[in-house]
C-alpha cells in the first residue's frame, strides 16, 4: 500500500540541498539579457520615444519599442484552448503598446550583454507621454463618458448566475440581513521571481524554458503571439520556486521568444525584479460586493445573494472568469437555499489581475461568511448550530448546476472542531467582557471545486516506462509547482502497478515537445485530474509486466500479479515466481521475447466534485492599541481521502498563513488618483513571515469520493478560502465591530473603534 501514508516527498532532498535546479540556475553561451522600459504614469500615450542614447551605450545590442513588435493582440490567461470562440478569454495585450494602461505598462526594451548593462540602457530610453484620465475604481472607470481603457469600454463583461429564486426567497424571510464587503488587491509574492529566456534550436524553431505552471498552454500563446505555428515552439518548465496562481499566466515567455526571433536565435534572457513583479506580473482582483440573504428565525437560510464588482485591472488577463468562479465554487455550501448571484468585471488602471489562490472563492466566501454571522447575531444564535443546519449534506443537489454532492464531510468537520476546538466553552467565557483586551471566536466554512469542468476541457497524460532494474519511469504532464504533486503521483503509481514506492521515478520537468499532454498546474486539479490518467497507465503496465511473466514461468497470465515488485501467484502471494527487475531484464535482453514495456495515457475528466471545510478560531483584541492577537487557529478539511497526511498538513498550514495574512496583514497600496503602488517591495508590503503566525492547527474528516479514482478530492487551494471571515467574526464577537474591509489592520481597526465609540479619536497634530 501507498495511498495514505507520509511518503517523503521525492523533491525533498533536492530542494533542501540546493541541488534543484531552477530557471535562473541554467545559462547558455551567449546570453544576452533584457529590461524594459516602463511607464511612468497610469494611463496615457507614448508621443514620442528615443532611443539613441541606450543605443549608444556600449553592450547595449538592441532596443525594441512598440513599433517593432507585430501587431497582434493574444490572450495570456491561463486557460486550455477552447473550441466555442465565445468562451475564451478576451485578446487585449501586445508584446509593448503606446496605449500605457497602468503604471510600469512596458513601451519599450532593451536588450544587452548583461543585466546591469541592459537596467542602465533602460534608463537612458527617452519617452514623452500625452496623460490622460487616471481611473483606479468602478466610479471612474464606469462612469458615463470615462475615456475607454480598451475599445469597446471598460466593462469587460458580466453575468448573472441563479438557483432557485433567490429575490422571492429573500423577501418572503422573516429575517433579512444585507451588508458591503471590500477585498484588497494583493500580491502572490512567490520567492522565485517571474523569469524565462528563449533560444532558437534550428531556423524557426524557438524553445522557451521558463518558471511556469502551464508549459503547454504557454506554447499555444507564445505561438499565437508571434503569429507561429504552434509546433514551432518548445516550452521546458524545470523546478518552480511558487506561483500561487500568477504563473498561470503567460507572463513574458512571448517577449523572451520575441527577441531571440529578432536576434537571429541567440539567447535572450527576460527577469522580472520584484518590483516589477508587483507592478507587471499579476494581483489578486479587488472585489467590492453587496449581499443580502434572508433566514427563519430558527437560522434556516432560505435565500441568498451577492453583487459583484471585479476590478481586472489594465488587462484582461483571467477577468470575468475569477468572479464567475467564486459563484461557482460556492454554490455547493448550502444548496438547500435560493442562490443569486450578479457579478460585473471592469478595466481600470491598476496593474493586472489575474489567478490567485483561491481564484474568486475567498472573495465571494468573505461576503457570504460574514453575512452568515452577522444575522446569527442579530437573532441571538449560535454562528456554529446555524451553518450545523444550512450547509451541504450526502445526497444534496447543487442548485446551479443540478449535479449531486456524493460526499460531503462538512457537518462532520463541524462537530469535530467544536469537540476540538472546544467552542461551546470558548463562545461561553467570551460572552459579556468589558475590559480593553476582549475575547472572541469564529467560526467560517468554504465550499470548492475539484477541477475547472464542464467550464475547461480536464485532460492529463500519463507515460510509463520499465527501466532494466525494475524501477518506473513516470512522465506525466501536470506541473510540481511545491504542492507536491509528485510525490503523490508517486504514491498513486506504486499502489496501482503493485511496486515499492521507491521504486518510481517521477519525471519533474515537463516540455512540450515530449511530454504527455496537460493544460499545467491550477484550480486544485492536478491529483483529482491526473489520477485515471496515472491509475490506467499503471494497470497498462502490471498486465504488460505479467504478460511477460507468465510466459517466462509458463503459467497462465491470469494467475498472477504484482505485490511489492515481486511476480507472485494471485491465489498463493507468498510463492514469488520472480522480481520485477527479472521481468525487467528479460524484456530488454532475451534473445526472442520481450521488448521495451511501456504505457501512456491520455484521459479526460467529466466529473468534478466539491471539496468543503471549514476556519475555527479564538482571538484577542486590544482596543486602545488596535491590535488583533490569534490566540488559536484551526482548520478542518473534507477532501477525500488523504494521499499523503504529512503533504496535506503541510498544504493546509501554508494556506492558512496566506489566509491569515490576507485578513491582517496584506494589501498593495495604490495611489487612487495616480495609479501609483506606492509599496511594491517586500520591505514595505507586509506580509507574515513564521514569527507572526500562531501555531497552526489542522485535522482531516476523510470522507470516499466515489467520482474519484483513489477518493480524493482538491485540497491546495481550499486552505486559504475560510480564515479571513473567521477571524473578522471573531473581532465581531469580541467587540461588536462587524469590520467589512480588508486586511484588517491596526489602521482600520483605529477608523472603526472610533466610530463605535470604543476608543477616542487621538488629537491632530
Amino acid at each position: 500500500m501507498s495511498i495514505g501514508l507520509p511518503f517523503r516527498r521525492v523533491d525533498a532532498q533536492a530542494k533542501v540541498t540546493g541541488r534543484a535546479r531552477y530557471t535562473d540556475d541554467f545559462t547558455m553561451l551567449g546570453m544576452r539579457h533584457a529590461k524594459y522600459v516602463r511607464s511612468t504614469l497610469a494611463h496615457g500615450r507614448v508621443t514620442a520615444i528615443d532611443c539613441s542614447e541606450a543605443l549608444a551605450l556600449q553592450g547595449v545590442e538592441a532596443v525594441f519599442t512598440w513599433q517593432d513588435v507585430p501587431d497582434i493582440c493574444y490572450r495570456t490567461a491561463g486557460h486550455a484552448w477552447n473550441l466555442d470562440e465565445s468562451k475564451r478569454d478576451v485578446k487585449d495585450r501586445r508584446l509593448l503598446t503606446d496605449h500605457v494602461r497602468h503604471y510600469g505598462d512596458g513601451v519599450a526594451i532593451v536588450v544587452a550583454r548583461d543585466p546591469l548593462t541592459a537596467e542602465k540602457g533602460a534608463a537612458l530610453v527617452r519617452v514623452t507621454y500625452e496623460p490622460l484620465p487616471v481611473m483606479t475604481d468602478a466610479h471612474s472607470a464606469l462612469a458615463e463618458g470615462a475615456e475607454p481603457i480598451h475599445p469597446g469600454g471598460n466593462l469587460l463583461r458580466q453575468s448573472q448566475i441563479r438557483g432557485g429564486e433567490p429575490e422571492q426567497a429573500i423577501e418572503g424571510a422573516p429575517f433579512r440581513c444585507q451588508g458591503h464587503y471590500e477585498t484588497p488587491v494583493v500580491q502572490h509574492c512567490h520567492l522565485e521571481s517571474v523569469t524565462c529566456y528563449a533560444y532558437m534550436e534550428q531556423p524557426g524553431h524557438l524553445v522557451v524554458v521558463s518558471s511556469t505552471q502551464i508549459p503547454q498552454i504557454v506554447r499555444s500563446r507564445v505561438a499565437k503571439s508571434l503569429g507561429l505555428p504552434w509546433a514551432n515552439v518548445r516550452v521546458v518548465k524545470p523546478y518552480v520556486g511558487g506561483g500561487f496562481g500568477n504563473k498561470q499566466d503567460v507572463l513574458e515567455e512571448p517577449m523572451a521568444a520575441f527577441l531571440s526571433y529578432k536576434l537571429g536565435g541567440v539567447p535572450v534572457k527576460v527577469t522580472l525584479s520584484r518590483e516589477e513583479c508587483f507592478l507587471a506580473s499579476r494581483t489578486r482582483h479587488g472585489f467590492h460586493i453587496d449581499g443580502e440573504l434572508g433566514m427563519d428565525q430558527d437560522g434556516r437560510l432560505l435565500g441568498y445573494r451577492l453583487d459583484v464588482l471585479s476590478n481586472t485591472g489594465a488587462y484582461a488577463s483571467h477577468g470575468h472568469s475569477i468572479a464567475c468562479a467564486g459563484a461557482n465554487k460556492i454554490s455547493y455550501l448550502y444548496p438547500r437555499s435560493a442562490f443569486g448571484y450578479d457579478a460585473r468585471t471592469f478595466y481600470s488602471n491598476l496593474p493586472t489581475a489575474g489567478a490567485m489562490r483561491g481564484y474568486g472563492a475567498p472573495q465571494v466566501v468573505f461576503a457570504l461568511e460574514c453575512m452568515m454571522d452577522d444575522a446569527c447575531t442579530a437573532l441571538g444564535l449560535d454562528p456554529l448550530a446555524v451553518r450545523l443546519a444550512n450547509v451541504a449534506r450526502e445526497g444534496d443537489v447543487n442548485p446551479v448546476n443540478r449535479k449531486t454532492i456524493y460526499s460531503a464531510g462538512l457537518p462532520e468537520c463541524l462537530r469535530r472542531g467544536r469537540e476540538l476546538f472546544e467552542w461551546d466553552r470558548r463562545r461561553a467565557e467570551c460572552q459579556s467582557q468589558t475590559g480593553r483586551v476582549r475575547r472572541g471566536v469564529g467560526v467560517a466554512c468554504f465550499s470548492y471545486g475539484s477541477n475547472t469542468y464542464p467550464v475547461g476541457v480536464e485532460i492529463a497524460g500519463a507515460r510509463m516506462l520499465l527501466n532494466q532494474d525494475g524501477s518506473v519511469n513516470l512522465q506525466i504532464g501536470a506541473t510540481e509547482i511545491g504542492q507536491g504533486s509528485d510525490t503523490v503521483f508517486a504514491q498513486m503509481a506504486a499502489q496501482t502497478l503493485g511496486v515499492p514506492f521507491e521504486q518510481i521515478r517521477v519525471i519533474s520537468t515537463q516540455d512540450t515537445d515530449i511530454t504527455a499532454y496537460d493544460p499545467g498546474s491550477f484550480a486544485s486539479r492536478q491529483s483529482y485530474v491526473a489520477a485515471p490518467a496515472i491509475h490506467e497507465a499503471a494497470l497498462q503496465l502490471k498486465a504488460r509486466i505479467l504478460a511477460l511473466a507468465a510466459q517466462l514461468c509458463h503459467q497462465e497470465v491470469g494467475s498472477l500479479t504484482l505485490i511489492d515488485g515481486y511476480v507472485v501467484l494471485a491465489g498463493a502471494p507468498d510463492k514469488v515466481l520472480m522480481s520485477v527487475a527479472e521481468v525487467s531484464q528479460n524484456a530488454y535482453y532475451h534473445l526472442s521475447i520481450g521488448g521495451q514495456i511501456t504505457s501512456e495515457v491520455s484521459h479526460k475528466t467529466t466529473t468534478n466534485p466539491p471539496s468543503f471545510g471549514c476556519t475555527f478560531v479564538d482571538l484577542s483584541v486590544d482596543l486602545d492599541l488596535c491590535k488583533v492577537t490569534i490566540n488559536r487557529i484551526m482548520n478542518l478539511h473534507d477532501a477525500g481521502q488523504i494521499l499523503n497526511p504529512v503533504l496535506a498538513e503541510g498544504q493546509v498550514h501554508g494556506g492558512m498563513g496566506m489566509g491569515i495574512g490576507w485578513a491582517l496583514f496584506e494589501e498593495m497600496i495604490i495611489d487612487p488618483k495616480s495609479g501609483v503602488v506606492r509599496n511594491p517591495n517586500l520591505l514595505d508590503y507586509k506580509f507574515p513571515t513564521i514569527t507572526d503566525l500562531p501555531p497552526l492547527e489542522c485535522d482531516f474528516v476523510q470522507t470516499y469520493e466515489p467520482q474519484s479514482v483513489y477518493g480524493h478530492k482538491s485540497l491546495g487551494e481550499p486552505p486559504i478560502i475560510s480564515p479571513a471571515p473567521a477571524i473578522r467574526n471573531a473581532i465581531l464577537m469580541a467587540t461588536g465591530v462587524a469590520i467589512n474591509t480588508l486586511p484588517i489592520t491596526p489602521k482600520s481597526l483605529y477608523r472603526e473603534f472610533v466610530r463605535a465609540a470604543l476608543i477616542e479619536e487621538a488629537p491632530h497634530v
